[in-house]
This record gives structure tokens, sequence and C-alpha cells, in this order.
């Protein structure tokens, strides 16, 4: 399958470590060489809890890579001049895109959310602050948010971040072709017609990826549900088995029509390369 005009992108998350840095950069050039992604990005903790690393992370990966790399940026739990800081500092360092996200509260602040409450407020003060200066980049739930209180209520969320100047979208991951393509359509019937990325999550084990499914809405098929479990401690067979559900579902996802794949990595290069080298043949 040609993926010549699909926007590829991978996402990683900010590590502990200085060993734990110099490996991701190890996988981000590896996909780089490998992909030539649009872009990569990273993860921004709960109420902006890895600021200063995802801000490292970041400019290490941009500067070793020479390919964009945008930083992930929520609004809850912070204030305006601090967002306001970091917008400028990444303007500095020549950063040309964003993720722009709600974000959510950590354990123990309450119902504090900070001076912006949703995404879209905080697409607004991106723009207000920056004008045109960053590429912006939102979050879509063709599964519906697991806090929303209805799937009309999260579709008219999701057009007020379009609305307020995000530039393009990437989803939630989810096994579901159909689930994608009837959120394109319903939004498209909106007025949208903003690009819309496939999230993709690589499936290399099985409990613990089963956990963060459940936690994060999205649904994993009782048909992967019970296959990952017959294969019990068999890692082997379980990436095996992965790697072919997940190429299966980024080819009726291309083939339908979406825009490219963006690959949640979880820093790891081999699982993302395997799905990717299926998709050449």
């Amino acid at each position: 399958m040609k993926l010549t005009n699909k926007s590829i992108s991978f996402e990683f998350f900010p590590t502990k470590t200085e060993i734990g840095a110099e490996k991701l950069l190890i996988v981000a050039k590896q996909l780089q060489i490998a992909c030539n992604p649009v872009f990569f990005s990273c993860t921004y903790g709960a109420g902006g809890s890895t600021k200063d690393r995802t801000l490292n992370t970041v400019l290490q990966i941009f500067h070793a890579t020479n390919t964009a790399t945008a930083p992930h940026l929520s609004c809850v739990g912070d204030s305006k001049d601090a967002i306001k800081s970091l917008l400028d500092v990444y303007q500095q360092q020549g950063i040309k895109r964003i993720v722009a996200l709600r974000g959510d509260l950590p354990s123990g602040m309450g119902m504090a959310t900070g001076e912006l409450r949703y995404a879209a407020d905080l697409v607004s003060f991106i723009r207000e602050q920056t004008t045109e200066q960053f590429h912006i980049e939102v979050a879509a739930y063709p599964e519906v948010h697991p806090q929303a209180t209805s799937m009309e209520n999260d579709l008219k969320y999701f057009v007020n971040k379009v609305k307020a100047g995000a530039n393009s979208a990437i989803t939630q991951y989810f096994f579901n072709a159909d689930s994608y393509f009837y959120f394109v359509e319903r939004v498209q019937k909106m007025g949208i017609n903003i690009p819309i990325i496939p999230g993709i999550m690589p499936i290399t084990n099985y409990s613990k990826f089963a956990r963060f499914s459940d936690a994060c809405g999205a649904e994993l098929p009782r048909w992967i549900r019970k296959q990952l479990e017959a294969y019990g401690d068999d890692i082997k067979s379980i990436q095996a088995f992965g790697t072919e559900v997940i190429t299966r579902l980024c080819e009726e996802l291309l083939l339908g029509g979406a825009p490219g794949l963006h690959f949640y990595t979880l820093n790891q290069a081999e699982p993302s390369l395997a799905i990717w080298n299926n998709l050449q043949g």
C-alpha cells in the first residue's frame, strides 16, 4: 500500500532519566530514517506535571532529527501567564506545532481548573497570543470521550475546538474503523473539514494494554481480548497477532480515505515499524 501524501507521525512521552532520554533519541532517529514522518509529538503530564521534561524532550528530538516536533500543551490547572511563557519558549526555539488539550487534573488538585477550562479556550488563547505561528492539533474521540455526557455534546466540543482555530486533529486510538468513519462523516455534516488523523496503538502485551484501554474509553473488541487472553504469557504470539490486527485496521483506514496515521509508540520503535513495514507490502 502506498503511503505517499499521507501524514505519518509518532508520539512519545518524556523520560525520567538521562539513559531513557538517550534511548528515546535512538528510537526517534530510527523512525525518522525509516518513515520520514511529518512530525513527532510528546505528551504532557496531568496538570502540566512533566512541563520541563516535555520541553527538554521536544527540543532534544527536534534538534537531533530535524523533524517537526509538537509538544502537548494542556490548560487544566495552569495560568494564562504560565502558558504564554511556554509558548514564548517554543516560538524562540523554532517549534511550529502544538497539540492543544484540556488535560487531566492530577490527583489531589480537586476541581481547580485554571484560567482556561476547555481545549477550545486553549486553542483560542494560542491564536490570540501567536496568531498563525503554530499548527494546532486537537484531540478527537470516535468512540466518544469517556467523560462526555452524550455523543452530541462530544461532537459540539470538537466543533468548538476547530472553530477556535485548530488546523487538524488526532484521534484517541480505537479498533473499529467504522467508529472513525462515522465520526468524520458526522463532523463534516457540521461543517468541519480539517484533517482528522487516526491514532494507532500497537499491541505489545495484554494485561497493561487492556487496563489502559478500559481507562481511556478505547473499546477493545471481545474477539481481540479473548485471543490475547488465550496467548497468556506468550509475548511473541501476542505481538505477532497484534501486528496483524493493527495492520489490517490501518489498511482499512487508509483505503477508506484517512489522511494519515499517528502512532502511539510508548517510546518503542519496533512495534510501529513492524506495522509500517507491513503497509509497504
